[in-house]
């Protein structure tokens, strides 16, 4: 099995470092954007192009890279939202999306404002869809970016460095081990796994806070 990954990590790292770090921005650039963010699998490729990983310079501009496509794909969102928004959610494309969707993503905006903007970069298809949602309301985009950077901080810090991490250690210990290939994989299956705890804990969340009662008009948190 050993051989099988080898022939994997060498797909990933023939392709050019620059070419390999605009591919992965420009696909979390994609799925963080209203409807193509259903389709395009942007955490997967984050996290294949990490296993190509080779020094710090590539670590940095890989994640650098991830947080700036994440971001210009949510703002691209949010102009849509300001833009576009309603036409768009009685358009055929909005009602594929389900109105079901956009009143989880309204309410849950209502609810909890900046904090729900934070929380949804966690979440698939509320990733895509708060962006249009908060273009929408009355929420500013300098307050619209100041809770998702954190949040997508954390995400490109998390997928890239489990799958630097993980292809290093497997090639640090693949002469050794003829196992090696499995650990591997028990590695970025256990790291799987906790982003799918994680995500179930906070779609919890999100359930029992968009069942509450309105409050008031969707708040922008500037007070």
């Amino acid at each position: 099995m050993n051989e099988l990954l080898d022939t994997i990590l060498d797909l990933v790292q023939s392709v050019d470092p620059v070419l390999r770090t605009a591919l992965a921005g420009l696909f979390i650039m994609l799925e963080t954007t209203i409807l193509l963010g259903l389709i395009v699998p942007g955490d997967t490729v984050v996290l294949v192009a990490s296993t190509a990983v080779e020094s710090p310079a590539e670590y940095w501009a890989l994640t650098l890279t991830v947080i700036a496509g994440a971001l210009v794909g949510a703002s691209l969102g949010f102009a849509i939202g300001r833009f576009f928004g309603p036409r768009l959610r009685v358009s055929a494309l909005g009602r594929r999306l389900g109105e079901k969707n956009w009143h989880r993503a309204e309410s849950f905006l209502q609810h909890r404002g900046g904090i729900a903007v934070f929380i949804s970069r966690f979440l698939p298809v509320l990733h895509s869809l708060t962006p249009l949602v908060v273009g929408m309301s009355t929420l500013r985009y300098r307050t619209f970016m100041l809770w998702l950077t954190p949040a997508c901080i954390i995400w490109a810090f998390a997928y890239v460095t489990v799958g630097s991490l993980a292809a290093d250690g497997y090639r640090s210990i693949a002469g050794q081990l003829d196992y090696a290939a499995l650990i591997f994989v028990g590695v970025v299956a256990g790291f799987w796994l906790l982003v799918f705890a994680v995500k179930k804990v906070l779609d919890r969340y999100v359930n029992r806070i968009i069942d509450l009662p309105n409050e008031s008009d969707v708040p922008t948190l500037e007070s």
